[in-house]
C-alpha cells in the first residue's frame, strides 16, 4: 500500500489529471466562458481548505452561485443562489473539472477524503483527524457511498475506512463508481440538497464536544 500511495498514485494522479483536462478542454473552455458572461466575468470559485497534515491550500471550482446579498450585506443562503446554468453544470458534475489543475499542482489526489472547510479543523476528534493523513480527493469511498445522503460521522467513516484499505484496485472501483453516479445523476449537488448542515463537532458519550 504505502508504495502506490507514495510512489505510483501521486504519478498516476498527474499523468491521469493531465489527460482528463486535454480531453475535456473543449468542456472547460465552453463553460468558463458562459460562467464569464453569466456571473460578470467571475467563472471560478476560490476557497481556502485543509489539505495532507491540514496544509491550507485554495481549491478552484466553476462559480455556480452568483454574490446576491440580503439587506444587511449578507449572502444569500446557497439554494437561493444557485443559477439555472449552475444547476446545469452540478447536474453533469462539470463544476468539478477545474479541481484537475489542483491535483497537478500536487494539492489533491484524484480519489481521497472530499477537502472541507477550514473552520471544521477544531471541531474533528482523533479519530476523524485521520482524514488529513492522505491528500484530499476530488472523489472519494464517501461520495460513492452516499455523499450528501448519509451523516458527517458516516462520511469520516468510509474517509478513515479508505484511508486504511487504499490500493490501486480500491481507486480503480472508487473511479467507476464516480463515473456510473455522475451519469445516473446520483447524489449531485442541486437546490433541494445543494449543503449540508455545519459540522459542529461529535458529541462524546458524556454529551461533549471533544477527542
Amino acid at each position: 500500500m504505502k508504495l502506490y500511495q507514495h510512489f505510483f498514485k501521486p504519478i498516476l494522479d498527474v499523468v491521469a489529471s493531465s489527460f482528463a483536462l486535454i480531453i475535456l478542454s473543449p468542456v472547460f473552455l465552453v463553460v468558463w466562458i458562459v460562467l464569464a458572461i453569466m456571473n460578470n466575468g467571475k467563472s471560478f470559485f476560490l476557497q481556502e481548505r485543509p489539505g495532507k497534515d491540514e496544509k491550507i491550500f485554495k481549491i478552484i471550482k466553476f462559480k455556480t452561485m452568483n454574490d446576491k446579498k440580503d439587506v444587511n450585506g449578507n449572502l444569500l443562503p446557497p439554494s437561493e443562489r444557485l443559477t439555472k446554468t449552475g444547476i446545469f453544470i452540478r447536474k453533469y458534475s462539470l463544476d468539478e473539472i477545474p479541481q484537475l489543475l489542483n491535483v497537478i499542482k500536487g494539492d489533491m489526489s484524484l480519489i481521497g477524503p472530499r477537502p472541507l472547510l477550514v473552520r471544521y479543523l477544531p471541531r474533528y476528534n482523533n479519530f476523524q483527524k485521520q482524514r488529513h493523513n492522505i491528500k484530499p480527493g476530488i472523489t472519494g469511498w464517501a461520495q460513492v457511498n452516499g455523499r450528501n445522503a448519509i451523516s458527517w460521522e458516516q462520511k469520516f467513516e468510509y474517509d478513515v475506512w479508505y484511508l486504511q484499505n487504499l490500493s490501486f484496485l480500491l481507486d480503480l472501483k472508487i473511479i467507476f463508481l464516480t463515473i456510473q453516479k455522475v451519469f445516473k445523476k446520483v447524489g449531485i449537488n442541486t437546490v433541494d440538497n445543494d449543503i449540508m448542515p455545519d459540522f459542529m463537532g461529535t458529541p462524546t458519550n458524556n454529551g461533549t464536544y471533544g477527542s
